[in-house]
């Protein structure tokens, strides 16, 4: 059995608590620049760790919130390939928001190389490096839904009308969806290493699709691809009705922070907003900015998307599988467990798009001219 985390707030003389440093690794992310960002203004001492900390592109943002904040920040290189490359920042930590993940969705052309060891050998090295330091008492995971399900056809597969957190994706593959094959072989070893011990615990989030503003301009994971493709032209012919669980940054980061300072806090936690399909998101975003995007037009049929998808670098199957299958989840034990509500995903899409336009990575037309 898990022994349940000591309170990482101490307290000083005057009654005012201290909280003890808390690690974020891959800390310039898009999830873990919120998560580091909540922490700061907790007043914590955080330990982030990126690849390259004297990269200005990847730092930057950190820096000024640090500025900013009530907390403090420390930088520290760190490559989830370096077995013990995580133990120096780790010093002295009682909290480990263990983040940093390659997010490769399209184009992958070596999946274990690209995806699965750096998923799996980053979640040993920084578990690993949590054995081997004391002062850690709770590990926070950023996982997926794709830890839960592979394709949206999945749902057909189980006796319920919704996944929880009792479901894990049995059907993706180093060939078939490898980016979601590496979150759950990852999240597995994480269980597994965390059973083998009782100092530290091991608390999950699993978030669906993550929109809203990002704190750094360059970042670019696949939902600010997905909103740019929506309102650039590129997908102007049509979109498959494909169904995500869509959930806020925001929220997310909140969720993390949660599951870190709830001493009661433990499993996998399943943070989503709403299931919506892509017509209603263009729905939403044609309403909030009119017709002047080439937001696509029509729901094109399976078929037809199945035909067309290698032109967009995405393979047939994954249309077949997905396409036209209803997706739903059962976030209650994310309430009951940690206290979360959530944003409406209208709120995340609009936000998420605004911020596109404000730096510039989807161009509005006739501006400029």
């Amino acid at each position: 059995m898990m022994a349940k985390m000591h309170s990482p707030l101490r307290r000083q003389q005057s009654g005012e608590p201290i909280p003890d440093p808390a690690l974020v690794t891959g800390a310039n992310g898009y999830v873990a620049s919120w998560v580091v960002r909540r922490l700061l203004e907790r007043g914590f001492d955080v330990r982030a760790t990126v690849r390259d900390p004297a990269d200005p592109r990847k730092t930057e943002h950190l820096l000024a919130m640090a500025g900013e904040l009530p907390g403090t920040l420390s930088l520290f290189r760190a490559d989830l390939m370096e077995r013990g490359g995580f133990d120096r920042a780790m010093a002295g930590c009682a909290l480990v928001f263990h983040s940093a993940s390659p997010v490769v969705v399209r184009g992958v052309e070596d999946p274990v190389r690209q995806l699965i060891e750096p998923a799996t050998r980053g979640t040993r090295h920084v578990l690993e490096a949590a054995n081997r330091t004391p002062s850690v008492r709770r590990v926070v995971l950023t996982s997926s839904v794709s830890a839960i399900y592979g394709d949206t056809r999945d749902l057909g597969r189980i006796e319920a009308d919704r996944f929880d957190e009792s479901h894990w994706n049995e059907t993706s593959s180093e060939r078939h969806l490898p980016y979601s094959y590496a979150k759950t072989e990852a999240e597995r070893l994480a269980w597994r290493i965390a059973g083998k011990q009782d100092r530290w615990d091991l608390v999950v989030v699993n978030p669906g699709l993550v929109l809203g503003p990002s704190l750094d301009p360059h970042s670019s994971p696949e939902s600010v691809q997905l909103m740019r493709e929506l309102g650039n032209g590129s997908l102007r012919l049509g979109v498959a009705h494909v169904e995500f669980g869509i959930v806020d940054v925001r929220d997310v980061a909140e969720g993390h922070l949660r599951a870190g300072l709830i001493p009661e806090a433990s499993g996998r936690h399943i943070l989503v907003s709403e299931t919506m399909g892509l017509p209603e998101v263009v729905q939403i975003l044609r309403s909030h900015f009119g017709s002047r995007f080439p937001f696509p037009r029509f729901t094109a049929p399976r078929v037809v998307a199945a035909l067309f998808s290698p032109l967009l670098g995405v393979p047939r199957k994954l249309v077949w599988r997905n396409a036209g299958h209803p997706l739903r989840f059962d976030n209650a034990y994310a309430k009951s467990d940690l206290g979360m509500s959530f944003r409406p995903a209208e709120e995340s899409i609009v936000d998420h798009f605004r911020q596109l336009l404000d730096d510039g990575l989807v161009e509005e037309p006739g501006r400029g001219r």
